[in-house]
C-alpha cells in the first residue's frame, strides 16, 4: 500500500477526483498507525471543524469496532478529540480535529493532515487564497522535530495550494478519474479528431459540452471510431473532450459520468474536480488562454513615402495606450500602463502590460532633466513601442498627473490625452475583453503572459469588488478607445526628423559659403 510505504515520509501529497474515497481510506490508515504506536499525536485540519471531525469521526469508529482495535479506546470518548490507551501526552488527544480558522497555538503534533483544506468559500478571492496559506503555514511550528504533514484533497482553483505542496518537494499519489485525454477545440469546422492514446477495454468516453447541455455520445450512432481518431458525419460545432482510461468504471460508470458533467456549470469545475486541472471553480469569465501569444515588437518602416507598422507580417492599424495612475498608496492598486495594436484585419494585440513605479517625477536637480519615476518609464516604454500618444485616466489620483506628464512628453513628440471613466470597472472590464476573446481575436506579447494581468483575467470574477484588477482595468481602457491612427503620429514625427535635416544642410551650405 503506498500509505504505508510512505509513512515515515515528512510531506506527502494524495490527490484524487471527487466521489474517490481517498479521506475514507485515510481515516483507516490513521487508525492502523496509532494501533502501530499509542504515542502518536495527530491532528486533523479542515475547512471548517466540521470537515475535520469527518476523519476523526471515522477514525474513532474504525479504532471503537475493530477486532484488532480491542480495547484501544472508550467507546464514549468525544468524535474531535479523543485518547487512546497508551497515550503518553496529558496535554494533545491522540486525534484533534481542527478547523482551519481556528487557533492552534500551544498545541504540538507528530502528524498533521490536512483534508480537503481547499473549498469554493476560501479560495475565491487572493486575499482569501493567501490568507488560506497563512492559517497552513502555521502547520510546521506546531510540529515536532522529524513530524510529517500530508495533504489530502482536489483543486478548486488555478491558484491551487497543492501546487505550492508538491514544489515543495512532496511525495506525491495523483489520480484523476481518466488516465487519458485529448480536447477538441477546432470542432466549428472540422469532423475528424485524432487522440494519442490507445482505449482500455472500457472504450472511449466523448462528451460534448457541459452543465445542462452536456450529452455522452455514443459510438457507431454520434460518431465512428477510426483507428485512433473520432469521426463525425458533420462538424459537431462545439468543444469536444475525449476520455479513455477511466480507473473505477465499476463504480463510474457512463451514466453516472453523465449526471456529474450536468452538474457542473463550467468546464473549469470539471477539469479541476475530475481530472485535478488547477482550475477555477467558477465561471471563467476571462479565460486568457483564448489569447495567442506571441514574441515580436512592431518595426516602423517607410514605404512609398508612408511610415507603415509591422507586427511581425500583421500590418498594424493604429494603437491605443492608456495608463490608470496609482501613486503607490498603501493597498492601491498598481500604476498601470496597457498598450494595445490593432491590425487592419480587426485584430487586437495586447502589446504591454507593465507597472510604472516609484514617484511621479524623479529630476536631476544639476541638469534640470527627467532621470526616473512613473513618467520617465513612461516615456520610455512609449517610446520603445514606437507610440506617440497615451490616454490618461484622471479619476482619483490622476488628475494632476496629465499636466505633468504634458511638461515631459512634448520635447520627444509623446502627446497626452485625459479620460474619466464613469462607468463600472467591472462591466467595463467585461465589455472590453469579453467580445475578444470569444472571436479569438485578441493576442498578448509573451511579456503580457508573464505579468500579473494574465493571473487577474484568469481569477477575475465580476462579483467581487475588492480583488487585483488593476491590469484589467488598464488594458480595458485601451481596448476600449478608438484606436489612433497609425499614419497621422508617425508622418508627425518623420515630417519634424526631415525638417532636421534640411537645417543642418543650410546650415553647411552657409559655412561653405562664408568660407568662400
Amino acid at each position: 500500500m503506498w500509505l504505508e510505504e510512505n509513512r515515515h515520509e515528512p510531506l506527502l501529497l494524495i490527490q484524487m477526483f471527487r466521489g474517490s474515497s481517498k479521506s475514507t481510506t485515510v481515516s483507516i490508515f490513521e487508525a492502523w498507525e496509532l494501533r502501530a504506536n499509542h504515542r502518536e499525536v495527530m491532528q486533523i485540519w479542515g475547512a471548517d471543524k466540521t470537515v475535520a471531525a469527518k476523519m476523526s469521526r471515522y477514525t474513532r469508529h474504525v479504532l471503537a469496532r475493530h477486532p484488532m482495535c480491542d480495547g484501544m479506546i472508550d467507546p464514549r470518548a468525544p468524535k474531535n478529540a479523543f485518547f487512546v490507551n497508551g497515550h503518553t501526552d496529558a496535554r494533545n488527544p491522540s486525534m484533534e480535529a481542527i478547523g482551519i480558522d481556528q487557533n492552534a497555538t500551544g498545541s504540538r503534533s507528530t502528524c498533521t493532515i490536512f483534508d480537503d483544506i481547499e473549498v469554493p468559500k476560501n479560495i475565491r478571492t487572493e486575499a482569501k487564497r493567501e490568507g488560506l496559506r497563512d492559517k497552513t503555514a502555521e502547520a510546521i511550528h506546531i510540529l515536532v522535530p522529524k513530524g510529517r504533514r500530508r495533504y489530502i484533497g482536489t483543486p478548486h482553483t488555478h491558484d491551487t495550494i497543492y501546487q505550492e505542496v508538491a514544489d515543495e518537494g512532496a511525495k506525491q499519489f495523483i489520480r484523476p478519474l481518466f488516465s487519458h485525454h485529448k480536447r477538441c477545440r477546432e470542432s466549428t469546422h472540422l469532423k475528424r479528431f485524432a487522440f494519442p492514446f490507445k482505449p482500455n477495454a472500457d472504450g472511449l468516453y466523448v462528451f460534448i459540452g457541459h452543465g445542462k447541455k452536456a450529452r455522452l455520445l455514443i459510438e457507431g450512432r454520434d460518431y465512428k471510431r477510426v483507428g485512433q481518431a473520432i469521426e463525425f458525419a458533420k462538424p459537431p460545432m462545439a468543444e469536444i473532450d475525449i476520455y479513455a482510461g477511466n480507473i473505477w468504471p465499476e463504480r463510474f460508470d457512463r451514466a453516472d459520468l453523465l449526471i456529474r458533467r450536468k452538474a457542473c456549470r463550467t468546464i473549469n469545475t470539471w477539469d479541476s474536480q475530475y481530472q485535478l486541472k488547477a482550475k477555477a471553480i467558477t465561471a471563467t469569465r476571462l479565460d486568457p488562454d483564448r489569447m495567442t501569444v506571441y514574441d515580436v515588437e512592431p518595426n516602423v518602416v517607410i514605404r512609398n513615402r508612408t511610415p507603415v507598422m509591422m507586427l511581425g507580417k500583421a500590418r498594424i492599424a493604429g494603437f491605443m495606450a492608456w495608463w490608470d495612475v496609482s501613486l503607490g498608496k498603501v493597498k492601491s492598486d498598481a500604476s498601470a500602463l496597457s498598450i494595445v495594436l490593432a491590425d487592419y484585419e480587426g485584430r487586437l494585440y495586447w502589446h504591454r502590460a507593465v507597472a510604472l513605479t516609484g514617484d511621479l517625477e524623479v529630476i536631476d536637480e544639476r541638469n534640470k532633466k527627467l532621470v526616473d519615476g512613473q513618467v520617465y518609464q513612461l516615456i520610455e516604454t512609449l517610446r520603445q513601442c514606437h507610440i506617440h500618444h497615451v490616454h490618461i485616466e484622471v479619476n482619483g489620483p490622476g488628475g494632476f498627473v496629465p499636466a505633468i506628464a504634458r511638461k515631459h512628453c512634448k520635447p520627444v513628440g509623446i502627446t497626452v490625452g485625459e479620460k474619466f471613466s464613469s462607468t463600472n470597472k467591472q462591466a467595463r472590464i467585461l465589455d472590453a475583453f469579453e467580445p475578444p476573446l470569444k472571436s479569438r481575436f485578441i493576442w498578448c506579447h509573451e511579456s503580457v503572459k508573464e505579468s500579473p494581468a494574465y493571473e487577474q483575467m484568469r481569477g477575475f470574477d465580476p462579483k467581487q469588488r475588492d480583488q487585483p484588477d488593476d491590469y484589467l482595468d488598464s488594458g480595458a481602457g485601451a481596448i476600449l478607445e478608438t484606436p489612433i491612427r497609425l499614419e497621422r503620429i508617425v508622418q508627425t514625427e518623420v515630417a519634424a526628423a526631415q525638417m532636421v535635416v534640411k537645417t543642418q544642410r543650410g546650415n553647411q551650405n552657409a559655412s561653405v559659403q562664408m568660407d568662400d
